[in-house]
């Protein structure tokens, strides 16, 4: 990864009627980086990277991928990137294949799109029609139409929403597998700990605002995230026990189950030996470090949104 910015996007708006969906957007992401963009439902997020895409024309403000404008240059992009919608669907009798050499057709330069089959896993579905595929197969399909044409850049809208564990973890080793060919990806994602495990930097949106954009480790320093230990055990005296540790600032308590939280990483030390030298017996123990999740949360609250 480099510091080329391969998309750059500068005081970004866009308006429908009263609603600001993104509102003095700037951001860059670099030559061969996972970038990463989070937020609650209604933040923005699909209109940023439907600007940037050329599928929605922005209000006000200047967006570059490869250096091109993707309003004024959008024949020419569209041949360099790839893109894999939030919503897409096929025709359900068009089979696997057709569906591919029909995408490689349009392009003046594309890839081999059987080896791509291979790669993604569905060389063996390739004469199946698209409506027998399951949900993963499908989404993988997706992705290899949008890389049929070799694009430089990737953009992947929410791409295991809807999939089980096992599938989403394999979607996670296809990003990388992507990144590690020399592409850069954006992505953007609902999932906290996809865009964890996944992204060098992730930008956090809130009411059309990027309210944070760093690498996960840093945002996670960046907010007073607890920790937590989590046990079960038996009677009031353990609670008014830990509660006198200088490293607990509360503790939650349900049944047998105690969650104790704390803003200092020696907090499970304390907990650990506070409770064994007072000889209290406690069974299930678990640490739980400061996440994403917390720094999403602490930054976009908790309330519903539709």
């Amino acid at each position: 990864m480099n510091d080329e910015a391969i998309v750059a996007v500068s005081r970004l708006r866009k308006q429908y009627g009263s609603l600001v969906a993104a509102d003095q957007v700037s951001f860059a992401v670099r030559q061969g980086e996972i970038f990463g963009m989070v937020g609650p439902n209604g933040a923005g997020k699909t209109t940023v990277i439907e600007c940037i895409e050329g599928l929605r024309r922005r209000d006000a403000g200047e967006v570059r991928v490869l250096g091109l404008d993707p309003e004024r240059d959008g024949y020419a992009l569209r041949a360099r990137i790839g893109v894999q919608l939030q919503t897409a669907t096929l025709q359900d009798r068009i089979r696997v294949w057709e569906a591919l050499d029909m995408m490689a057709s349009f392009y003046p330069r594309r890839q081999e799109w059987r080896p791509l089959l291979e790669r993604l896993g569905l060389a063996e579905k390739r004469e199946a029609f698209y409506s027998k595929l399951s949900g993963g197969q499908k989404q993988r399909l997706f992705i290899a139409l949008a890389l049929v044409n070799d694009p430089e850049v990737v953009f992947l809208d929410e791409l295991t929403t809807g999939l089980d564990p096992q599938a989403r973890h394999a979607m996670w080793d296809l990003v990388r597998a992507i990144r590690d060919q020399g592409k850069t990806v954006f992505l953007t994602t609902h999932f906290m700990e996809e865009a964890e495990r996944l992204c060098d930097r992730v930008a956090i949106m809130d009411h059309g605002r990027i309210v944070a954009l760093d690498s996960p480790e840093k945002l996670v320093q960046s907010v007073a995230a607890e920790y937590r230990v989590v046990f079960s055990a038996d009677g009031e005296a353990v609670r008014s026990r830990l509660e006198a540790l200088p490293a607990v600032t509360r503790i939650e308590s349900s049944g047998d189950r105690v969650t104790v939280c704390g803003r200092d990483d020696r907090l499970v030390v304390e907990v650990v030996n506070a409770l064994s030298a007072e000889g209290f017996r406690f069974r299930d123990l678990r640490t739980e470090q400061p996440s994403l999740e917390d720094v999403f949360l602490a930054l976009t609250g908790r309330e519903m949104r539709e």
